[in-house]
């Protein structure tokens, strides 16, 4: 009996994805426990199957072709749909429950206030927190995102965006003497080095006043809970969001170093994956209702 579906080996295209996503059959190979010749068999296969290149051969690796480019895509969308799909089958307990994934600073900052208050109302729906900083959490039913919602493919709703400001203790506003943006350039800045390549940084945020890149003692983590620590340990000056920071700042833990600040160049937002349960859709609504028209509180009401 024929397929439903006009598609090659899944063997192949497997072989062909690892191989396009390392730019390489030996990496592949590794990757899949098998020879690098087989790799080449089965992307040959492929190729005569589809009856073009996918590879340009090079003397120093691989290229991907049009073609090769075209089908790497929809392959990377169509195997991420079916992983999210496999990780919320494996750990799916409860359909009627919520599971939200979150950084850590979203999850500390903002997001388990929000959750404590919902939970109070509904004390029967589960709610499931999934906090990781890098990669793909697995099987969630909502995420919160920093970033161009556009970009998405799942539902989305809008959470909040503000301001982008310099914040320190004020025993080290009063002990560098800080009055204005150019004192920023020479004294220590915290520096938080994470995977997600739209978080500003100091030097875009200096860009914006005209200002030339720092020349201060430089302090960096991976984790921006323990930034904001040093920054409580007065160890440097460290930037942050008013929306995500209104409780360090309204208790004095942070102050905000100078006037200036700039518009987030992001939003931060919220994803509503396929497959979402109805309690997690019932959970976005209250969120997005409980969030003032401007989008730009950051405390439960």
């Amino acid at each position: 009996m024929p397929s439903s579906y006009d598609l090659p080996s899944l063997g192949d295209l497997a072989c062909f994805e690892a191989a396009a996503r390392h730019l390489s059959f030996k990496e592949a190979a590794s990757e899949l426990n098998v020879t690098p010749a087989a790799v080449s068999h089965r992307i040959k296969a492929l190729e005569f199957e589809l009856t073009q290149p996918l590879f340009l051969r090079r003397y120093r690796g691989v290229e991907l072709t049009e073609a090769g480019t075209l089908l790497f895509v929809a392959l990377q969308r169509g195997f991420t749909t079916i992983s999210e799909c496999v990780s919320r089958i494996r750990n799916s307990q409860d359909e009627t429950g919520v599971a939200i994934a979150s950084t850590s600073a979203v999850s500390g900052l903002w997001l388990t206030q929000f959750l404590a208050l919902f939970l109070e109302n509904n004390p029967d729906i589960s709610v499931s927190q999934i906090v990781q900083d890098s990669g793909t959490p697995p099987g969630p039913d909502l995420s919160i995102v920093y970033g161009d919602p556009n970009e998405e493919h799942d539902e989305t709703r809008h959470l909040f965006r503000g301001r982008i400001v310099a914040l320190g203790t004020r025993k080290f506003l009063e002990n560098h003497k800080i009055t204005n943006v150019l004192d920023l350039l020479s004294v220590p800045l915290i520096h938080t080095q994470t995977s997600n390549s739209t978080r500003t940084e100091w030097a875009e945020w200096f860009d914006a006043f005209g200002a030339t890149l720092p020349g201060g003692p430089r302090y960096s983590l991976n984790n921006y809970l323990i930034s904001l620590q040093a920054a409580e340990n007065h160890i440097g000056a460290v930037l942050g969001w008013e929306s995500l920071l209104t409780e360090y700042m309204k208790n004095d833990r942070l102050i905000q170093l100078v006037p200036e600040s700039i518009e987030s160049p992001y939003p931060f937002y919220l994803r509503i994956h396929s497959g979402a349960s109805e309690n997690a859709r019932l959970f976005a609504d209250w969120l997005v209702e409980r969030l003032v028209p401007d989008q730009a509180r950051a405390t439960p009401s």
